[in-house]
């Protein structure tokens, strides 16, 4: 079984920060906070197993200072111009807290303020409903998917010549929900950025995730199952994870999936589906780990939400669809990473052209 944590986590800067014990957060709000990661090494069995059909991903590389570096990531080769849709599905996750006062859930089948649950409003957000006609430095990316128009920004200097390429998201299909009560050893309820969020151990919650994959077929490997929490955030050695992307199963053919939080408070991080971008991003240009474990870029780990994390705003931008606004998060182009600066959408670092003097390798991968 292979397992990576790319978590998106926050962890408080003050000597006076909530502690651990055992697996279980203090209540204190973390606030002022600092962007944090952590990548345990992955571990895929080797054993045979029926075959399944595999994710569709392409190889590339490039040299940066005389070294090659290579890369797997969703989709055909933007050469190519040819088109990838993923199926997708959603799985809601309801974590309930049993206390002296009795049991207290946290559910995204919760209304938000457009009458909408947290996943109905994920499933119309911008990363999975076209309706947007995204530029990236004044280039147009075509009205499309969020990742998509990442992706063909990642790779304008193919794809301005290649314009069929795509890399889209099917239409979620939602799956009966995981309700989970959550160990007191292993979380609690807490105040985080003043939110009241349930908190859980990241390796507890992943292992229920890999149990529930395991037990429904429907999810295969050629898929991305999405698992959606809602105010709610992982815990790894600190608060706050509002994400991660992970594989599991046979080396042969290994699942990808993804985790990500819906905090319900606008400003705040893991805002709507800020966690979501980041994490769907970085499954695209990793979804099979190799990108950083043993095949690392310049910069470590070619991980394209992380160095966006620490800006304004979570390095979220706000993008309005149907009425409501979304906060997307920037996410890196390949030149960040050391590849030539004519692959990417004028020669920008970032999708979203970042102006904070970013250079190669600066905020780390």
């Amino acid at each position: 079984m292979k397992k990576r944590l790319s978590a998106i986590s926050l962890l408080a800067a003050l000597a006076t920060a909530a502690c651990l014990t055992g697996g279980a957060m203090a209540q204190e709000d973390t606030m002022p906070a600092r962007p944090m990661f952590g990548h345990p090494k992955p571990v895929l069995s080797a054993e045979a197993r029926t075959p399944a059909t595999p994710l569709t991903t392409w190889n590339g590389s490039f040299v940066y200072k005389s070294k090659t570096y290579k890369y797997n990531m969703v989709g055909t080769a933007p050469s190519t111009g040819t088109s990838t849709t993923i199926p997708v599905f959603i799985i809601p996750v309801k974590l309930s807290y049993v206390t002296s006062k009795g049991t207290t859930s946290f559910s995204p089948n919760q209304k938000v303020s457009n009458g909408l649950t947290a996943v109905q409003n994920t499933i119309a957000s911008p990363v999975f409903t076209s309706g947007i006609d995204f530029t990236s430095g004044g280039t147009d990316l075509g009205t499309t998917q969020y990742i998509d128009a990442f992706q063909r920004g990642n790779f304008w200097g193919q794809v301005s010549a290649a314009t069929g390429y795509h890399l889209l998201l099917g239409k979620p299909t939602v799956l009966p929900g995981l309700t989970l009560t959550v160990p007191t050893a292993d979380g609690k309820i807490g105040t985080e950025f003043g939110v009241r969020v349930g908190l859980a151990d990241i390796n507890w919650f992943d292992g229920q995730l890999q149990a529930y994959i395991t037990a429904h077929t429907q999810i295969v490997p050629n898929s991305l199952p999405v698992f959606i929490t809602y105010n709610a955030y992982l815990t790894q050695g600190g608060c706050c994870v509002g994400g991660y992307h992970n594989s599991m199963g046979s080396t042969a053919a290994p699942q990808a999936y993804a985790h990500f939080t819906y905090i319900n408070k606008a400003g705040v991080f893991a805002q709507d589906v800020s966690a979501l971008s980041h994490e769907v991003g970085e499954w695209a240009d990793d979804p099979l780990v190799v990108n950083t474990n043993g095949n690392s870029v310049a910069c470590g780990i070619l991980e394209v939400g992380d160095p966006e994390e620490g800006f304004a705003n979570f390095g979220g931008f706000p993008y309005t669809l149907n009425g409501f606004t979304y906060n997307l998060q920037d996410l890196t182009f390949l030149p960040y990473f050391g590849a030539p600066a004519g692959t990417s959408a004028n020669n920008a670092l970032t999708f979203h052209d970042n102006p904070f003097n970013m250079k190669v390798c600066s905020n780390g991968g």
